[in-house]
């Protein structure tokens, strides 16, 4: 099985490390240009930088649909196409008790965990992939299928953002649209996770190891390449076997 990238060009969020610039590495191997986009330019430069020449980087805010905007007009006018577009970026600024979250902490993380994919699906739909099908990739989380302790509002956002990437796969037609869902993986955003549960949570999984972002880029290249041609709407787990931790030996 080919899995194949050349020619291709993937428009990325959040692509100035972890998952989202194992993705971006990931694509370049396999053929693609990447443009990537975060909040801090110094990343994306030193990214970009690591990524090689067939890289481009804009920073802005993943919540500010202006910037989508902007970012996707100048995809297309530095590379010509989007072949492929990865809702990579997220935010978690509050970890508690659901209801004791401040309104200003829920609009934040709706604003950019839910409210950017959808507009940024939407800008590059109507600028580029309505005419011209390709693929739309949402990176949800595994807090997205089940309740969690403290991390109920950003687990909103994940689940919602699974709904989304089955009722656009639904609108889109021929532009898939596929979601992944990764437990616990190694990286700066989920540091604390990592520092406090990362250990134990490593001795019960099947694998004995988290996640690191590589594992996370080879399911994201397989999707989104021609050999992944007849899926779209679903999105898919990757934790390590998390799911059936409690009957490994």
């Amino acid at each position: 099985m080919d899995i194949s990238l050349s020619g291709k060009v993937a428009l990325i969020t959040g692509g100035s490390r972890g998952i989202g610039l194992a993705i971006a590495k990931s694509y370049t191997d396999a053929g693609a240009k990447v443009m990537i986009t975060s909040r801090k330019e110094d990343a994306l430069r030193e990214a970009a930088m690591s990524i090689g020449k067939d890289s481009a980087f804009i920073a802005g805010n993943a919540g500010d649909t202006e910037f989508a905007q902007r970012c996707v007009s100048a995809t297309l006018e530095q590379f010509g196409k989007i072949d492929i577009f990865v809702n990579n970026a997220a935010t978690n600024p509050y970890s508690g008790p659901t209801l004791d979250v401040s309104e200003s902490q829920f609009d934040k993380t709706f604003q950019v965990n839910l409210r950017g994919p959808l507009f940024w699906c939407s800008q590059v739909w109507s600028q580029h992939m309505k005419d011209h099908p390709g693929v739309m990739i949402n990176i949800a989380s595994v807090g997205g299928l089940r309740a969690e302790g403290s991390l109920g509002v950003y687990n909103l956002t994940k689940a919602a953002l699974i709904h989304l990437t089955r009722q656009l796969a639904g609108e889109l037609g021929l532009t898939r649209v596929v979601g992944i869902a990764p437990g616990l993986v190694k990286t700066d955003f989920a540091q604390m996770l990592v520092d406090n549960y990362g250990d134990s949570l490593a001795k019960r999984l099947p694998r004995k190891r988290l996640g690191e972002p590589q594992d996370i880029a080879n399911l994201a290249t397989f999707l989104a390449s021609d050999a992944a041609s007849w899926i779209t709407g679903e999105t898919y787990v990757i934790d390590g076997g998390a799911g059936v931790a409690s009957g490994a030996m």
